[in-house]
């Protein structure tokens, strides 16, 4: 999406806008610096990094600060000080663990590209993606969580490739230093409308050996021939 532009709409209507800024945290994008209002972190994924904490994040600019704050304080939401601890430790190795992340996750991608049993492969950095010059624009790099979508529209396909690998663990977080996977059904959304596609396959890449997880996905793709 064009962040740029729904801002300009938003304030010329003096609209508050938000941001959910997960996917890239503050180091691969700073919404603020494009004048978004709230931007909104699920620490629980790469800031906490390791798959043990439950926190949220929320920044905003000047102008709705006091607003934000007074709806925190009246909502009772409170973080815990373990989950801070974890979030602390868990920022000391985030530049490091997200570099290496992004770098396997594109990597993996663009060769996953190559694969006649996916025919598609959605991630932000490779050229073939609709959004490729938006994310060019207004990020400075890509995350390790992308998804494919099979060739085969058998029923059995999902269930054969992910029961195939031994590298992926199924779950449905992501951002900590495992690699998980997840079969997605995005048709089930109302906005945007999702075209007609084959099975969508999430993949959350983690720190392991980027050869030892390309021959894994590579033994499962094997399974759809």
């Amino acid at each position: 999406m064009d962040l740029t532009q729904i801002v300009a709409v938003a304030k010329s209507r003096s609209i508050v806008t938000a941001i959910d800024a997960t996917w890239a945290t503050t180091l691969l994008l700073r919404p603020l610096d494009l004048e978004v209002g709230i931007s909104i972190h699920a620490a629980t994924k790469y800031i906490v990094g390791h798959s043990d904490g439950m926190l949220g994040v929320i920044t905003t600019n000047t102008e709705t600060y006091d607003a934000v704050r007074a709806a925190s304080q009246d909502l009772g939401g409170c973080a815990g000080v373990e989950e801070c601890n974890l979030a602390l430790r868990g920022l000391r190795s985030l530049g490091v663990r997200l570099e290496r992340q992004g770098a396997t996750g594109l990597a993996l991608a663009e060769w996953l590209e190559t694969r006649s049993e996916v025919s598609a492969v959605l991630h932000p950095a490779l050229p073939s993606f609709a959004g490729h010059d938006l994310w060019k624009r207004d990020f400075k790099g890509s995350a390790g969580l992308f998804s494919i979508e099979l060739a085969s529209r058998e029923v059995t396909a999902v269930r054969r490739f992910i029961d195939s690998l031994k590298l992926f663990s199924i779950g449905f977080s992501w951002g900590g230093f495992e690699s998980l996977v997840l079969p997605i059904h995005p048709e089930s959304r109302s906005l945007p409308l999702w075209q007609d596609r084959g099975p969508i396959i999430r993949l959350q890449i983690g720190l392991e050996d980027p050869e030892d997880l390309k021959a894994d996905l590579a033994a499962a793709l094997d399974t759809l021939g």
